[in-house]
């Protein structure tokens, strides 16, 4: 669950927001008020803060945001005591306070409106009520059993690397089995594995470096792994065509029937990849030794 906050002056907007019928909106939790539509509870809003007419952000509006799955299962009666919970966790108890579900979307979601201005006439510290926010709800959400905000970005991050790693692998098998010789034809051999390669190309129409689609995920080519940079492809593009020399490198390539011209930070990591690989093939064999 995700949970955000802030200071508003817009209070009878923002209830008329939150009531919205156009929107599925039902009111799931109130506490210290009378009133039966947005007018009546912003007039009630409205007695209490002219006890501080210092204030002028004098409402707090925040939504509350369980994950999709958790949404989809939440009856009326947990997103209230959600919200208790909530209202607890923030030190608000003894304010107006007012919810809304909207299930008009596929993310269920809860708008809370709470008087910043106490029947004391203080105004309550709105200081980093964002991060404030955030952490009642991660607190809520464990003593609820709903997912938190950590497990959801530990998923995604782990989902990010499984889908980096099935990149990789295919591009290894791409240039083992196809041997590509141009860039087309690698571009072409791995959208078949359906992995899309979007060239970058800058303003002046020049080369920078590539980008891997796959599965909903878009990467620069050096996140998904450092093997895979832009010079070492188009490097190993080179030698399989028989190039063993960085003078032997063009400035321009044939991208998609055009010609483009490779970028000065790109055309030095090819010259340098091929120059390491030769270093390298010429250990391994013993040559000058």
């Amino acid at each position: 669950m995700i949970g955000k906050g802030t200071s508003i002056a817009h209070t009878g907007t923002s209830i008329d927001y939150g009531w919205n019928q156009e929107k599925g909106a039902e009111v799931v939790f109130s506490q210290h008020l009378a009133g039966e539509n947005p007018k009546e509870i912003t007039e009630e809003f409205r007695l209490v803060q002219e006890e501080n007419t210092r204030c002028q952000k004098n409402t707090l509006s925040f939504i509350l945001s369980p994950t999709r799955e958790d949404g989809r299962n939440l009856t009326k009666a947990q997103l209230r005591e959600m919200t208790q919970r909530f209202i607890k966790e923030m030190q608000l108890k003894e304010r107006q306070a007012i919810a809304f579900v909207h299930r008009d979307k596929a993310h269920t979601h809860v708008h809370l409106y709470v008087n910043r201005i106490g029947f004391d006439g203080k105004a309550y510290n709105d200081s980093f009520i964002g991060k404030r926010s955030q952490l009642a709800a991660e607190s809520v959400a464990k003593e609820l059993g709903l997912t938190t905000v950590k497990e959801v970005q530990l998923e995604k991050e782990l989902d990010s690397i499984k889908v980096r790693l099935e990149i990789k692998d295919i591009h290894h098998k791409v240039l083992e089995s196809d041997r590509p010789k141009t860039l087309d034809s690698y571009i072409k051999a791995m959208q078949e594995r359906n992995v899309e390669v979007i060239p970058t190309i800058n303003r002046a129409n020049k080369l920078q470096g590539f980008r891997f689609q796959y599965e909903g995920h878009n990467f620069k080519a050096s996140e998904v792994h450092r093997s895979m940079s832009g010079g070492r492809i188009m490097a190993q593009l080179s030698r399989n065509k028989g190039i063993a020399k960085p003078k032997e490198i063009g400035k321009s390539v044939q991208l998609l029937g055009k010609t483009v011209e490779l970028g000065t930070n790109l055309a030095t990591s090819i010259a340098k990849n091929i120059i390491k690989k030769t270093i390298k093939k010429a250990i391994d064999t013993g040559i000058g030794i």
